[in-house]
């Protein structure tokens, strides 16, 4: 299964417009978002993909923001980390401004943590764990994404034109 990662999106709908044709063209299954959405407008580019996500530190939805989210078919993050099971794997989503955030390194029993809010790519082990960081999409010299073959392992960092 190939899995879409982005984070930090703040709101520009134009820029994850984009992530989502590349994301197209590569055949991604799934979409987890590292947090920092931004809005609806972000939202309304990832209808209709499985999509797993978490809010980030600049996130504050109001209840129509999360009454539209569950509208469109999405699960509102109901736990710290979000968990999700693709392919087989364990995943644990974070944004990474939460607290215990680093102590959940090397302690969670999943094959990979993802999470954003750094604005920097990350790709770590630690013991059996990955930590992946897939870069952001605002606020960064790069904007990139990234997509994981669960299958092989293969982590793959992606520019997107700003």
């Amino acid at each position: 299964m190939i899995v879409g990662i982005l984070s930090d999106s703040h709101g520009d709908h134009g820029i994850v417009a984009r992530a989502m044709a590349l994301f197209d063209s590569l055949a991604v299954e799934h979409l987890i978002h590292c947090g920092d959405v931004g809005g609806q407008s972000v939202f309304d580019e990832l209808v209709g993909r499985a999509l797993t996500f978490v809010w980030g530190n600049t996130d504050y939805p109001p209840p129509i923001l999360c009454a539209y989210v569950e509208s469109v078919g999405f699960d509102l993050p109901s736990a710290e980390p979000t968990r999700v099971d693709l392919d087989g794997k364990r995943f644990a989503v974070f944004h990474g401004h939460e607290f215990g955030f680093d102590d959940a390194i090397g302690t969670l029993d999943v094959d990979y943590i993802l999470h954003g809010h750094t604005h920097c790519q990350r790709d770590d082990r630690c013991g059996a764990q990955r930590i992946i960081n897939p870069g952001a999409l605002h606020r960064a010299r790069r904007k990139t994404v990234a997509t994981l073959d669960t299958a092989t392992d293969q982590l793959t960092f992606h520019e997107i034109a700003s």
